[in-house]
This record gives structure tokens, C-alpha cells and sequence, in this order.
């Protein structure tokens, strides 16, 4: 019996650009499998990925035509965008930086980042072929009917077909000419292959799956029971706060004008972002670390550089917001703030600690911090100094992947942004910056005050540079610090399609806030896209409210992004979002992990 698991199939929402020469496939058997149906090869990765753990998948060759040079292995899982945009795949020439390899016409090897060689293992029609990856070693193996190629050995680690940086997020990934080789993955789900072979009934060593070989020990079934994820997120799991969400959700409500209470978003916010939907307003930003002297939380806005606003100093003697409370919050009497009678609204709310704070001295300069490690998120607030290499405690226990950073006390700086893939491939260096109220690229910069000391951040600490926008001179400062959760949150980057069959990109989760910023050049019209979906109605074409973090207009434009339960596509070619072969950042936070799929 395979087991109740959700077992890795072709995904369908990767396919080859449609529009490019070579794209058309066939996949069928319950997306099981898969070949080219053109003159040229097409190719197609799994529904899962690895981002950590050890890992077990069988492919049955059917067809194999000598001629039709089939290809299998693993690819890097941001690279998906990257083969989506390949016409007519050729082994030894095709983005093989992302790509580990063997071809079943000559058995040769295509390594991470070099050219075909000797060493693997040819097969033909009726093989069984065998992937191992342990993730957290960063080693593959490659195994034809229960051989491992090299006197490779998964079980005891040796002997790999190849490695990559551990830790490397991988999905299998395979290419197929047209009219040879079907390409039947068994992640654990039948053993048979589509009725090709006699039952065996292997399951791995937690019970699920049925292969037609035994699992190497330790490796897994890649199926949904077997995804990681921590019981701080786990839905499944006793938690008396659980309504929308643990650590992040979102709420719909109409302004009043006047006190009013707002409930439903599940849980008690530290971070508050509030816009209105239906007509222009800035986006505004509240949190339970910046209190005035009647303990309410001063605004800031993500599409206005201007110092962080007062309650008292804008005229109203009321305040913003009262109160966050377990299931939202509360407006003040005087309707100020994100509260215009009549007007629609959204509300997202991130958990932090309660609004309870503390003095960090881990940096060399003090910081008060209120940290959620489960989910990744802290907020911190320091006094600027004006200098280099400040290194200011974050409360997390991983390194930030993306911060923003903003002057309170100067309307002459925006939040400045840190995003560790914000240069394409790479981390960005000490003056690479960019800005949540500019529709400009990413930018490298250059000069004495740098931005960030990127060689100084660790798990507990990050570091700023002496530009004032990050480090004002005895200036009130504030960071938001995330970091990704497995099943919750991610930041990543990917490349266009530049077609309304557009881009997948996989988060191992069902997403419910998505923000996106072109960084390759600058945004056509707006510069950080952001998608909700408020109703989690469990429908792919949802009804999503979208908006800009740059721009104070409504929310509720079209623009065809499908939520999933592995990710999210983009149905559309807009140039700000899925431009053909421009470099993208995200950031999303989950509704519900892929382990669970539509099942909360």
C-alpha cells in the first residue's frame, strides 16, 4: 500500500513556455507521465522539491528510443522559471550551472556547472532508474535496476553521481524527445508504473510508498506525510489561538469613521499593515514596538519616505489604533488612520512577541527587540550612530533573508530593503539597496557610507553601514527581519516567461500574501506588486486583491496570479511581474504548507 500521502507527480504549471518552438508535451496517467510531442525536447520537474532531508524516487524508462537521448536528474528548485523559458533542450549546453544529469543514450554525466562526461549508466526501454538526494549532504546518486551507478552508495554516503552546496533546495527534473521515452515517476505512489512491471511493494522507513526497489535507509517517500515542518506552524497541531493563522493572516472590513473594533484576523498583531481597497490611500504601517506616550503606535508608510506620523502631531485627539487584541484590533473614536467611513479596507497582521520587548546587547550596538522565532519575524528599533559595521541583534536564530530598514525621524529616506537574492544568483553586497516607494531596480551603489556589512550578519546579529537611510546619526530607527520557515514563509527570486502561461514558482506552501519587485531593471509602472487572497475559497482563480507597496492607489486590479498549493503561477506577461527572462525577487507567507494541501 503506498499510504495516505500526497506523492510527487509531473507538475504541469512548469511547462516549457508555450509560445517557444519544442514547448508541447504530453503528460498524462495522472500526471505520471511524461514526454516531448514536438520535433525538438521539452522537460518537466516534479510537483515537490527537497529543501532538506534524504530522498527516494524511481522512473520507469517506456519507449526509449537510441535516438531520443532522454535525460534525468535534479535541478536547483529556483531554476524552474529558468527551464520554463529553454527551447528544444540540449543536454550539454542548457543552463547546466542549475541542472545535474545523465543521459540515457550514452550514460554520460552532466554535472552542476560543467560539460558532459563518462560515468553514469545508459538504459534502455523497460529500465527502472533510482534518484537518491540527501539535501542536508549535498550529494545525489543515480541507480538503473537496483544498481547504483559509480558503486555508488546512498545509505552509507559514498560514492555520489555528484554534489552541490547542502542545503540547496532540489526538484527532479527530466527532458524527453519527441515520440521516445515516456518518463513514469513513482515518488511511492505505484509500483507498477501504470501497470509496466509486477508489484513489489517496497514502502521507505516510515511506512509510506510502494517501490519497486527497497529505499536505501533514511531516505524517504517524496510525498506530503513525509514533508518537514515544525509544530509551531503545524496547523494539525493544539493551538487555543489557531483561527486564520498562527503567525500571520489577513482580514477584509469597512471603515466607520469612528471607534470601531475589528475582528477575524485570528491572531494579535504586532505588525499591522493596513491599505484601503476601495480608492486611493497609503499603505500603513503600525506596530507594538513604537508606541507614543499614550501607548499608541505611531504610522509609517511603505510609499512615502515621510518620518513616522503621530496620532496627536496629525491633529487628532484619538488615537490610530487603541488596542491590538487576540483577534485583531480596535480604532480609535476619531476614525483616524486606516478607518475612512464606508471605505473597504485589508488588514495583515505578522505575530511577533505580544508587544513585549527587550534590551539585545548580542551586536555592538544596544537594540530593543520583540522576536517570534517560530515564524522567522522580529522587529527591532535602535539609535542610529551614523557609522560602519553596526551590528544590531535581530531575537531570531537565523540569519535575515529579507529586511526592511527605516529613518523614523527623517522624511528624507523610504524603507530601505535588504533581499538575499535581490542580486540575481547571489547575495547583494554592502551597497546594493533597494526601496519599498521606487519603482528603480536593484541598485549596487558604491561609496565610503555603505548600506549593509554583509560579512558581519549571522543567525543573531545583522549589520548596517553609516547611510543615513539606514543609520541615521542619533535618529529613532526600526527593522523589520524575516527570515524563511519551511510551510510558511519564503524569499526567493525567479526569472519571466513573459507569457500569460507564465511563470511557476514553487514555495511548498499555499500562499496568501505574495509581494514582488523586479530587480533586473526598473518596473515599468509600479514597483512592488503585492497579492492577498482573503477568502482561501480553495480555488486556484480565486478572487485576489492586488495592489502596489509603491503607490497609494486602490487595490483590485487583474492580473492573474494563481494561488496553489505548492506555490504560486502567473497567468499574465506583465512587464512588472513576468517579463521574459528579467530577474524577480518575492517574498510570500502561507495559508496552509504543502503538506496539507486544501485540507485546513
Amino acid at each position: 500500500m503506498a499510504g495516505n500521502a500526497n506523492f510527487a507527480v509531473w507538475n504541469r504549471l512548469a511547462k516549457v513556455n508555450p509560445a517557444l518552438n519544442y514547448a508541447a508535451f504530453i503528460l498524462d496517467k495522472g500526471n505520471t507521465r511524461f514526454r516531448g510531442n514536438t520535433g525538438g525536447t521539452s522537460s518537466m520537474t516534479s510537483t515537490h522539491s527537497m529543501s532538506s532531508g534524504k530522498w527516494y524516487i524511481e522512473v520507469y524508462a517506456e519507449n526509449n528510443a537510441v535516438s531520443g537521448w532522454p535525460t534525468l536528474g535534479i535541478c536547483k528548485t529556483f531554476s524552474i522559471s529558468i527551464t520554463q523559458n529553454i527551447s528544444n533542450y540540449q543536454y550539454a549546453s542548457s543552463d547546466t550551472n542549475n541542472k545535474s544529469e545523465v543521459v540515457g543514450s550514452s550514460g554520460e554525466i552532466v554535472k552542476f556547472g560543467a560539460g558532459a562526461a563518462s560515468g553514469g549508466v545508459s538504459w534502455a526501454n523497460t529500465d527502472i532508474l533510482q534518484i537518491a538526494v540527501d539535501i542536508d549532504a549535498g550529494k545525489w546518486w543515480f541507480g538503473k535496476n537496483n544498481t547504483w551507478a559509480g558503486s555508488g552508495d546512498p545509505a552509507n554516503g559514498n560514492n555520489p553521481i555528484d554534489t552541490f552546496t547542502s542545503g540547496t533546495e532540489m526538484s527532479v527534473w527530466t527532458a524527453s524527445y519527441s515520440g521516445a521515452s515516456y518518463m513514469h515517476i513513482n515518488a511511492g505512489q505505484d509500483d507498477t508504473f501504470n501497470g509496466n512491471v509486477t508489484a513489489a511493494g517496497n514502502a521507505d522507513g516510515n511506512g509510506y510508498g510502494a517501490f519497486k526497489y527497497s529505499p536505501p535507509a533514511s531516505f524517504l517517500a517524496l510525498c506530503s506525510a513525509n514533508l518537514p515542518i515544525s509544530d509551531d506552524i503545524d496547523p494539525a497541531q493544539t493551538d487555543s489561538n489557531y483561527i486564520g493563522g498562527k503567525h500571520f493572516s489577513a482580514v477584509e472590513y469597512t471603515g466607520s469613521g469612528g471607534a470601531q473594533t475589528i475582528s477575524g484576523l485570528g491572531i494579535k498583531p504586532d505588525l499591522l499593515w493596513c491599505k484601503m481597497t476601495s480608492s486611493s490611500q497609503n499603505n500603513q504601517l503600525f506596530d507594538s514596538s513604537r508606541l507614543n506616550t499614550r501607548s499608541t503606535p505611531f504610522m509609517l508608510r511603505t510609499d512615502s519616505a515621510a518620518a513616522e506620523l503621530d496620532d496627536q502631531s496629525t491633529g487628532n485627539n484619538n488615537k490610530f489604533i487603541s488596542a491590538f487584541n487576540d483577534d485583531g484590533f480596535v480604532f480609535g473614536a476619531s476614525g483616524s488612520g486606516p478607518n475612512d467611513s464606508s471605505r473597504t479596507y485589508i488588514a495583515m497582521g505578522w505575530k511577533a512577541n505580544a508587544g513585549t520587548t527587550s534590551t539585545n546587547n548580542v551586536g555592538n550596538t544596544a537594540t530593543t527587540v520583540q522576536a517570534n522565532t517560530d515564524a522567522g519575524f522580529s522587529i527591532v528599533t535602535w539609535t542610529g550612530t551614523g557609522t560602519n559595521s553596526r551590528t544590531l541583534g535581530t531575537g531570531l536564530t537565523k540569519q535575515p533573508e529579507m529586511v526592511w530598514v527605516k529613518n523614523r525621524d527623517s522624511g528624507s529616506y523610504a524603507f530601505f530593503v535588504y533581499h538575499h537574492k535581490a542580486k540575481a544568483g547571489g547575495q547583494p553586497n554592502d551597497y546594493g539597496v533597494l526601496t519599498l516607494n521606487s519603482v528603480n531596480a536593484y541598485s549596487e551603489g558604491s561609496g565610503a557610507l555603505t548600506y549593509w556589512d554583509i560579512s558581519e550578519w549571522s543567525n543573531s546579529v545583522f549589520s548596517v553601514g553609516g547611510d543615513g537611510g539606514v543609520n541615521g546619526n542619533n535618529n529613532k530607527m526600526l527593522a523589520y527581519c524575516w527570515h524563511g520557515v519551511e510551510g510558511f514563509s519564503k524569499f526567493g527570486h525567479y526569472y519571466g516567461v513573459g507569457n500569460t502561461d507564465g511563470t511557476f514558482v514553487y514555495t511548498g506552501f499555499r500562499p496568501k500574501f505574495v509581494i514582488v519587485k523586479k530587480v533586473s531593471e526598473a518596473s515599468t509602472t509600479y514597483g512592488w506588486p503585492a497579492f492577498l487572497d482573503i477568502v482561501n475559497d480553495n480555488a486556484n482563480d480565486a478572487t485576489f486583491n492586488n495592489w502596489w507597496v509603491d503607490q497609494t492607489v486602490a487595490a483590485g486590479g487583474n492580473y492573474g496570479l494563481d494561488f496553489v498549493s505548492n506555490g504560486f503561477k502567473h497567468r499574465n506577461n506583465n512587464a512588472n511581474l513576468d517579463a521574459s527572462g528579467k530577474g524577480y525577487i518575492y517574498a510570500a507567507w502561507g495559508a496552509v504548507p504543502f503538506k496539507y494541501n486544501n485540507q485546513f
